[in-house]
């Protein structure tokens, strides 16, 4: 008669993979230089971008498991534009095209109530924290103005770190 071999138990260690699209937006971008700003009109968003992550966790009972992730969110396209009027010499109007790129690596601690098991769902609640690097690259600022001539900005890529925290729910 043939027995199968045992199943291996890691006790309550768990991998776990995630992947999906970011869909951010821009609040305002602000110049220091339009300090005679007067009236503006503006408009910035991002492309979307991946997202990909991986974990590692550990299961403690029947209701509670925590886990460490790390997670890239792939490069996004800044495309923006403002148009303006300002005094700066006379009353002058202008508009300026922002262009760049975002990316953000993320590191976070889980921890995670499972809610009991109905019909083979296990509805969770959870919060993290951690931190995020978040780059800009390629940044651009590219005006004309009615009194002057077209003017160009450029930014060196720059990253910092930031506080991250997460509330999840599934």
């Amino acid at each position: 008669m043939y027995v199968p071999p045992p199943v291996a138990d890691f006790g309550g260690w768990y991998l776990r993979g995630d992947i999906g699209f970011s869909n951010q937006k821009v609040k305002h971008l602000s110049n220091a230089l339009e300090a005679n700003l007067t009236s503006q009109s503006q408009h910035a968003d991002f492309n979307s971008a991946g997202i990909f992550g991986l974990g590692a966790g550990y299961r403690f009972n029947n209701w509670f498991r925590a886990d460490i992730t790390g997670e890239y969110r792939g490069s996004s396209t800044l495309n923006g534009y403002e148009v303006n009027t300002f005094t700066a010499g006379g009353l002058q109007s202008g508009f300026n095209k922002y262009t760049g790129n975002k990316s953000e690596w993320l590191i976070m601690a889980n921890a995670y109530a499972d809610l009991g098991t109905w019909w083979c769902i296990t509805p969770f609640i959870g919060a993290g924290i951690g931190t995020a690097r978040v780059t800009i690259a390629n940044f651009t600022d590219v005006g004309q103005t009615t009194n002057g001539g077209p003017s160009s900005a450029y930014a060196d890529t720059a990253s910092k770190w930031n506080f991250a925290w997460a509330v999840h729910a599934g």
